[in-house]
């Protein structure tokens, strides 16, 4: 989780960007890159392979304001898509503040965005995180692709919504991105679930990039405060 280096009052956190192959985690973090002020950025590192252009992470910290008096740092990586590569996938995972998952939005790319789901899952668990108690924001990329499944398609298959057991939290929470849609809501069945916020993003031209990080940062933030 979050380190905090009390000599430099920096607080580092680490966002991860997961999914499948060729999904577009890689091109979210070059366009950001070439946004971000270069005095507010580090150096970006983009190792490419012959089967995928990340092989194993690209690291950018990007400051985004203080809490409590203490730059906050945050250090962005993605994760190899491959699945043959899920030592290196379960490496980067450790000691994550946030989660982006980047689903490819083509409709013959489901399966493969629900493999990677259920991994992102196990390996999450295998440290004993909940990826349903901490900071995690969902990107459908590739919304510009005349091949692109229905939103609700990709709602039903990789954010159906986990279970709300505490009463506190048992109560409607209107999803403030996508109006008459709500985060957490009621079944018909009675059963209260809550879903992970989602955004559609085309990210080779930047639309839906920053919206997907400022998302996840506001969440990882909050969790700090």
């Amino acid at each position: 989780m979050s380190m905090i280096n009390y000599a430099s009052r920096e607080i580092n956190c680490k966002l991860v960007y997961y999914g499948p192959g060729l999904g577009g985690k890689t091109t979210n973090l070059e366009h950001v890159f070439g946004k971000v002020n270069p005095a507010a950025r580090g150096k970006l590192i983009s190792p490419a392979t012959e089967t995928e252009r990340t092989l194993f992470f690209d690291f950018l910290p990007v400051d985004l304001g203080t809490v409590r008096g203490f730059k906050t740092r945050f250090h962005l990586y993605t994760v190899p898509g491959q699945v043959y590569y899920n030592a290196s996938r379960k490496l980067i995972l450790k000691g994550v503040d946030g989660v982006v998952f980047v689903a490819d939005s083509q409709l013959e790319r489901m399966e493969a965005n629900i493999e990677s789901m259920q991994n992102l899952y196990d390996n999450m668990a295998e440290y004993g995180y909940d990826l349903t108690k901490m900071p995690f924001v969902i990107q459908y990329n590739k919304r510009d692709l005349p091949n692109a499944a229905p939103v609700r398609d990709l709602q039903a298959g990789l954010n159906p919504g986990w279970e709300v057991t505490e009463l506190s939290r048992q109560r409607v929470a209107p999803d403030p991105s996508h109006a008459g849609e709500n985060l957490v809501e009621q079944l018909g069945t009675g059963e209260w679930v809550e879903h992970a916020p989602y955004f559609e993003a085309v990210a080779v031209t930047g639309d839906g990039v920053f919206e997907t990080l400022r998302a996840v940062s506001k969440l990882v933030l909050k969790s700090l405060a």
